[in-house]
């Protein structure tokens, strides 16, 4: 049977605790100050420690590193006052969770309910480590690169506990990914995991659409309505986009990260949800408090744990490994055996993806799709430069030492992409006849002998 250890100088928290604790069907010891608590410990090892950040005798999670060299042991700070520096400071001491006086006794029951779970974690992310330096693969999410690791890291020491995160990242970094990767490695990945675009909802529908609606809550609601925080109980919501939420129902959704309650719309029955809330966006957060896009209150309220997701320009690393994922995917999907040739890794490598991993992916799909069926290998497709964004670099370096014909290829390939992959306009810049550049492009294997590329060799053949 479990054992759990309330450490809490205050009476009633002490009873409400031990209360609940008890008919979750687990053995408690109290303890109202360290001193107390170290002798329980001795009595018998908790598998949960519930304790309060200031006792009478000390700071709370000092306890944890009485504990800390035995596994499985969760910690759950509770706190009279909730802050940011508060919630972090207890994470970085180690603990999963924190509670705010008045507990949320539900919220203690789900935690609970979790425990059977909460010592496997580390084990799991031990092994998603193992996978990391096999593959490359971490969770969801692909990617060696030293910016990717660090982002790994913190994922690693998240993940574990109940903290809201904010992802910050443009778009396409794979904020979504990093979500999922953070609820399978939390004790809510056997739950459900919803994903919600806030832009992507109309402002009349988004508030029925989080908290849901009764019957006959407005014209059109012909039947009960779940909302997102009632149909991800137990599990994680991802909330991306964020800062496109309605600033009026900003304040609601502060109200159920800070007590676990909310109503349906139409309804006067306050319901209980314990969800595990992931916020995202590709603004910079402080920027959108200013511009009154994001509440302060709620941006602090999330920002507990924020983690920066690199651009893929940060990961050159990762361009080829996760190129190559994508590729391996739409063989299997097809039931095919198809390769990059030269050509493709060379773009690969030499692009700075100013749509990030999005960008990436959508490529490798055109590679795939235009190539010949009976080839093995993928077309070689030009990269569309993307008209938002800054074009690539207008120089080329070449080493010393490179030979005439490497620092040629170089010249030719960076041309093409400044030009966005139009031929004509590159044998124009370059100030050579597109037959040439054909030839060329035929040398580096950058194209196949197809009908298409003998007619414009004809066709300039009877220009001259």
């Amino acid at each position: 049977m479990a054992h759990a250890l309330v450490v809490d100088d205050d009476a009633f928290t002490l009873e409400a605790l031990a209360t609940v604790i008890k008919d979750e069907g687990l053995t408690v010891g109290t303890a109202g100050t360290l001193k107390e608590a170290r002798a329980e410990i001795l009595r018998r090892t908790p598998d949960i420690v519930f304790i309060d950040l200031q006792l009478p005798d000390g700071f709370g999670p000092a306890l944890f590193g009485d504990l800390e060299p035995r596994a499985g042991v969760v910690f759950v700070v509770i706190t009279g006052h909730a802050t940011v520096e508060s919630a972090v400071d207890a994470l970085k001491a180690g603990a999963a969770d924190y509670l705010v006086k008045p507990v949320n006794l539900q919220r203690v029951t789900a935690m609970l309910g979790r425990l059977p779970q909460a010592g496997d974690l580390k084990a799991e992310i031990g092994a998603l480590r193992g996978e990391l330096r096999r593959m490359g693969r971490f969770g969801s999410m692909i990617g060696t690169s030293p910016a990717m690791q660090q982002v790994y890291d913190q994922i690693s020491r998240v993940a574990p506990t109940a903290l809201s995160v904010m992802l910050v990242g443009q778009s396409g970094t794979g904020k979504e990914v990093a979500a999922q990767t953070i609820h399978q490695m939390s004790a809510r990945h056997k739950r459900d995991f919803i994903a919600v675009n806030c832009g992507a909802i109309s402002p009349r529908l988004i508030e029925s659409e989080m908290f849901g609606h009764e019957r006959g809550a407005f014209t059109g609601a012909d039947r009960q309505h779940q909302g997102y925080f009632e149909r991800a109980n137990g599990g994680t919501l991802f909330l991306d986009e964020i800062t496109e939420m309605p600033i009026e129902l900003q304040v609601k959704l502060l109200r159920v990260l800070e007590t676990g309650v909310f109503m349906r719309v139409g309804s006067t029955r306050e319901m209980i949800t314990d969800v595990r809330l992931i916020a995202a966006t590709n603004r910079d957060p402080e920027l959108a408090v200013q511009e009154g896009k994001l509440r302060l209150d709620l941006y602090h309220r999330l920002n507990v744990f924020p983690i920066d997701l690199p651009p893929l320009a940060e990961r050159d690393d990762d361009v080829e490994l996760l190129a190559q994922s994508f590729l391996d995917e739409l063989n299997t999907r097809h039931g095919m055996k198809k390769h990059f040739p030269s050509g493709v890794k060379d773009m690969l490598r030499s692009y700075t993806w100013p749509g990030n991993v999005r960008e990436l992916r959508n490529y490798v799909q055109r590679a795939h799709i235009m190539s010949r069926p009976e080839s093995d290998s993928t077309a070689v497709v030009p990269i569309q430069i993307s008209l938002s964004t800054p074009a690539a670099s207008s120089t080329v370096t070449i080493p010393f030492g490179m030979s005439l014909d490497e620092a040629d290829r170089l010249l030719i390939l960076a041309t093409l992409q400044q030009c966005g992959g139009v031929k004509a306009r590159t044998a124009e810049v370059l100030g050579i006849s597109l037959k040439t550049l054909y030839n060329r492009l035929l040398d580096y294997r950058l194209l196949g002998a197809s009908d298409d590329d003998k007619e414009v060799g004809a066709e300039e053949e009877s220009d001259a």
